[in-house]
């Protein structure tokens, strides 16, 4: 990242993003998440330092178990799918987290809700 960012603002910045994430240590524990109150896959404080396998359901955890494990040997560095919830389209996207030199640090889980999205026509221009 280019240039420094107060913890106050970076703190904000991260709750305003439309998007809501959670960060995964080098050992698979949740380390952090953002927007508590709104989140689409709500977690209770106790997930904090768990191992990320008890806050998924069975049916998905051998899938997010594989993205994890090829995150960690270097075969991959992103993973990209969307679900239906109800009315809402989610994007799910989980991001390896690495050091300069490439080593694997975590993974970043981030969801938005994609509904709006899809409904977008045309264009619309800035203050329009």
């Amino acid at each position: 990242m280019i240039g420094k960012i107060p913890d106050d603002v970076l703190a904000a910045l991260l709750e305003t993003i439309p998007i809501e994430f959670s960060v995964l240590s080098p050992q698979d524990e949740v380390m952090a998440w953002n927007k508590h109150e709104t989140r689409i896959f709500k977690r209770p404080e106790a997930a904090l330092r768990r191992n990320v396998r008890v806050c998924h359901p069975k049916k998905s955890l051998a899938k997010v178990e594989q993205i994890i494990q090829e995150m960690k040997d270097g075969k991959r560095d992103k993973a990209r799918f969307w679900i239906q919830l109800g009315e809402k389209k989610v994007l799910i996207e989980y991001y390896a987290l690495r050091d300069p030199v490439g080593r694997y640090l975590g993974c970043l889980e981030a969801s938005q809700d994609i509904t709006d999205l899809g409904k977008l026509e045309g264009e619309k221009r800035l203050l329009d």
